[in-house]
């Protein structure tokens, strides 16, 4: 029997993409789940073929949508166990002197604001279940430079370091805190990451692609599935004792360079 089941899991930006594909793990792993994403018609999609998939229309970067979240998903979860942090936009592509302000707070506003505002609400329901798991989705740009990503470089190291400090503040509640860093995830949202660097440097997105690749030991992109397993696992009795921890789940990124 698989160890998640029964728990109460909020996902957050799960209409689709690794969000989506970590929430149908965890229905599929016996977990109770509530999602969230700013496209309804997404959410609407993905609850049609999911029975008892509870859904709300938010956009975390925003604290009233957040309070409204958790009002919503309590109310059909009747608690929290698991919430899993993965909302996130990749923000503007190219050098920092031409990045406009309005950017680079919106990309700051939804992958860490957005990421603190979710856990000030979670927190109190975690204790009150008498501990649980967060999960927080960081990336390979939060572990090394990112050259023309600096907003979303920023924000997913300062995801990193929020963790940790959870983790040390937590722990003695029985929450478990912890980042997961995907390397470049197979889909769309990279595919449109490439177009955009690419236009940002003059070349091909084929050149993006082939540099990407090189960056990594294994010459792979990673999958949504390869995320979701070690979110299962980290959420499992199995992870029952990391905490803390910054795992990059990403073929081995040797480094990020003019990707």
């Amino acid at each position: 029997m698989s160890q998640v089941v029964g728990k109460r899991a909020l996902v957050t930006a799960a209409a689709d993409g690794i969000g989506r594909v970590v929430a149908e793990t965890l229905l599929d792993e016996g977990a109770q789940v509530h999602i969230c994403d700013i496209d309804s018609a997404g959410l609407a999609t993905f609850a049609a073929g999911r029975p008892g998939l509870g859904t709300t229309v938010a956009d975390v970067s925003r604290e009233d949508d957040v309070d409204r979240l958790f009002n919503e998903a309590t109310a059909h979860l009747g608690g929290l166990d698991i919430l899993v942090n993965n909302a996130g936009i990749a923000g503007p592509a190219g050098p920092i002197e031409t990045l406009e302000l309005e950017a680079w707070q919106r990309t700051l506003a939804v992958n860490l604001d957005g990421t603190f505002l979710c856990c000030r609400r979670a927190v109190p329901l975690l204790k009150e279940a008498g501990g649980g798991v967060i999960v927080n989705m960081s990336s390979t740009a939060g572990i090394f430079g990112y050259p023309r990503r600096s907003p979303y470089a920023s924000a997913k190291w300062a995801i990193i370091g929020l963790t940790k400090t959870l983790a040390m503040e937590l722990g003695p509640s029985g929450i478990r805190v912890n980042a997961i860093c995907p390397g470049a995830v197979s889909g769309d949202r990279i595919d449109r990451v490439i177009e955009a660097t690419a236009a940002s440097r003059g070349v091909s997105p084929e050149v993006v692609r082939d540099s990407y690749l090189r960056q990594t030991s294994l010459r792979t992109f990673v999958d949504a599935e390869d995320i979701a397993a070690t979110v299962v696992f980290l959420c499992s009795a199995a992870g029952a004792r990391i905490s803390g921890q910054a795992i990059a789940v990403d073929g081995h990124t040797e480094g990020l360079g003019e990707g």
